[in-house]
């Protein structure tokens, strides 16, 4: 599932008037600068509240609680790439329903974004996409040592063979044509992540 077995860091949660500290996995993400602060905080005193670190830190106590929710969040991200919301929104609930983390962006740069800032499990991409196309956005992330490791499967309309190819080519580990069928999506995507051991 995407878990570390090691370190385990601790996560706060709340009850009216009280700040308690339960134990979590972090799953595999990059974490910046602030989320190791906290992080190492809460290895010196796992007592600490989201208001004295937040203080600590200058920042406010409600993104303390945010990045802590983010790194408790064990489950499989998968960021879907369509700016086509009748493709986002329903694929959206359907992946959530399979308990799985998902991400949404309406755009290549907005892909570009969320993929160093929530580092996700598997990428679903349309090709077709304002501002950054499909392409572009898989040859970045390929030529990234860092993200070429996130698999990816490229969503389009185009069907034709040469399409397929090149999406292949350019680094996608799979190649989806719209409209597809659900149940294969899905499918396809439990395969990958088991070949990529998440």
């Amino acid at each position: 599932m995407g878990k570390l077995t090691a370190p385990i860091y601790p996560n706060t949660f709340t009850q009216p008037g009280h700040t308690y500290i339960k134990t979590v996995q972090v799953t595999r993400m990059k974490l910046d600068e602030i989320d190791k602060q906290i992080l190492a905080m809460l290895e010196q005193d796992e007592d600490a509240s989201n208001a004295a670190i937040a203080e600590k830190l200058g920042i406010a106590p409600e993104a303390v609680e945010e990045r802590l929710d983010r790194l408790a969040d064990t489950r499989t991200k998968i960021l879907v790439v369509d700016d086509e919301p009748d493709t986002l929104i329903p694929l959206t609930r359907a992946l959530e329903a399979d308990n799985y983390a998902v991400i949404g962006a309406a755009d290549g740069a907005e892909a570009l974004e969320k993929v160093t800032a929530e580092t996700p499990d598997l990428i679903l991409l349309d090709l077709m996409l304002p501002k950054v196309n499909g392409y572009e956005v898989c040859m970045k992330l390929k030529e990234d040592p860092l993200t070429r490791h996130i698999p990816i499967i490229m969503l389009s309309a185009k069907g034709e063979i040469k399409d397929k190819v090149l999406g292949i080519e350019i680094g996608a580990e799979d190649y989806v044509t719209k409209p597809f069928d659900l149940l294969e999506l899905k499918t396809r995507i439990r395969a990958l992540l088991r070949r990529s051991a998440v």
